[in-house]
């Protein structure tokens, strides 16, 4: 789904690195791990996303865990684009062989890691650092990843603050992390902010698991200066859902 830019903007400006919350009128507020595995169902617990420095050439590591290499991988460079790997790994022949299923498999949650999870500020490359944490599918199934994905989007938040307070302009529309997360997260706790269709949609997916799914199809609000429009509600704001 796309971003709210200007709900994300509002939000942003108001994060402070130093306590790592939103500073409201109501108080401070933040994104927890109860909300990201609520959200997403992303696992908390578990083996910290930690990436060791690997001997082998990235070249060399890419051919044995996905099969192929892309042209523009050389010298060190250590990213792929996302789109190299929809478009390579985007059928999987019938009389695949398991070690090629896995390297499919692979390509598909490289692209969701560096699509969705834990995207740069570009959102179409990612590293090469990750495919070395789904190289063995036993050992990718106990990392925390739900609680790597809020530290990582808790420092891309802290960088864009940083970035406001020095030039005076945002990096909404350029900030990275799981911004779709954020945005699930502020619909939950200030239910005023969300779709104006929601309503109906909310009821129909009450009991939808993980609890982001029924955002899945929600359009954003649309005003003529949306950002004046969110900032207004987030300094009059008083109450928040403490429980989702």
């Amino acid at each position: 789904m796309n971003p709210d830019a200007s709900l994300i903007t509002a939000l942003v400006e108001r994060w402070r690195p130093e306590t790592s919350t939103f500073h409201l009128p109501c108080g401070e507020v933040t994104i927890t791990l109860e909300d990201v595995v609520t959200l997403s169902g992303l696992a908390i617990d578990g083996d910290a996303v930690v990436v060791d420095i690997p001997d082998e050439e990235w070249s060399a590591i890419c051919l044995r865990l996905l099969g192929r290499v892309p042209y523009d991988l050389v010298g060190g460079v250590a990213v792929v684009r996302i789109t190299w790997l929809r478009v390579e790994f985007s059928h999987l022949p019938d009389d695949a062989s398991q070690e090629v299923i896995e390297q499919f498999a692979r390509a598909y949650a490289l692209s969701l890691i560096g699509g969705v999870l834990f995207p740069d500020r570009s959102g179409s490359t990612v590293h090469l650092q990750y495919l070395l944490l789904i190289e063995d599918w036993e050992r990718a199934g106990g990392f925390a990843w739900g609680a790597a994905v809020l530290s990582y989007l808790y420092r891309e938040m802290g960088r864009s603050t940083l970035h406001i307070s020095h030039t005076g302009t945002s990096l909404a529309g350029d900030l990275g992390g799981w911004v779709a997360l954020l945005q699930f997260w502020a619909w939950e706790r200030f239910p005023h902010l969300a779709p104006r269709d929601s309503e109906t949609r909310a009821q129909a997916t009450e009991d939808a698991h993980p609890r982001g799914l029924r955002w899945l199809s929600a359009s954003s609000r649309q005003y003529g200066d949306q950002l004046f429009q969110y900032k207004l509600w987030l300094d009059a704001m008083d109450t928040v859902v403490v429980s989702i």
